[in-house]
């Protein structure tokens, strides 16, 4: 079964501890939350209180996505709001070895976040080191955006990269996942889905996850 990450992104801030609850009590595995600045995507989305406030009402872990420059300066203070894994982009990080190093020493699994342009062949030399790849879906920035094809490819790409070098980490979609391409995503090798918009603006948000979960 695949593992299913609601993003908290979509849900409704005036309730969000209601929200949490809903996700505790249905079949989603992780929380995906995704910390945007302004800066390297044009839009902002919330930071480290909001992190600390969701941790405490969560009962599964948090997936938190950082679509931030220099994000090495900010490892230790995600860690300590709450981060289980902690996911930087490619794109955004100069010293990535260096960076999965210091998230790993933080208690945290490493994760690496590619944009839709960005080639799976420069994830061969730290594939080793990264236990979650989140391979973007749509342009990163904003929810709601229709899913781009051409990621079909990219994940048997990557599958290949990961199984060749036998690396153990997870292929994660974040980005216009639903039911019409969410088994074809884990059939391609996918292991992750992160849903947002799709679950909830659903009156059924539960039942929505539970059928994600079975696809």
């Amino acid at each position: 079964m695949p593992i299913i990450a609601p993003s908290i992104l979509a849900a409704d801030f005036a309730n969000l501890e209601r929200e949490v609850k809903m996700i505790n009590e249905s079949r989603a595995d992780w929380i995906h939350v995704d910390v945007m600045d302004g800066v390297f995507v044009p839009n902002i989305s919330f930071g480290i209180p909001v992190i600390e406030a969701i941790k405490r009402h969560a009962k599964k872990p948090l997936d938190v996505h950082l679509m931030i420059v220099q994000p090495e300066r900010y490892v230790e203070a995600f860690h300590k709001a709450g981060a289980d894994t902690l996911t930087v982009h490619l794109e955004a990080s100069t010293h990535l070895h260096r960076t999965l190093q210091q998230i790993k020493a933080a208690g945290m699994k490493a994760g690496v976040a590619i944009n839709p342009h960005t080639s799976v062949s420069l994830l061969k030399d730290t594939i080793m080191d990264i236990d979650l790849v989140c391979m973007m879906s749509v342009n990163p920035g904003f929810g709601g955006q229709k899913f781009i094809e051409h990621t079909y490819s990219k994940v048997i790409e990557l599958k290949t990269l990961i199984e060749n070098q036998q690396s153990k980490a997870f292929i994660e979609i974040d980005g216009g996942v639903n039911l019409q391409n969410a088994k074809p995503l884990i059939d391609a090798g996918a292991d992750v889905l992160v849903a947002g918009n799709f679950v909830f603006s659903s009156s059924d948000p539960k039942e929505l996850i539970q059928r994600l979960k079975h696809v």
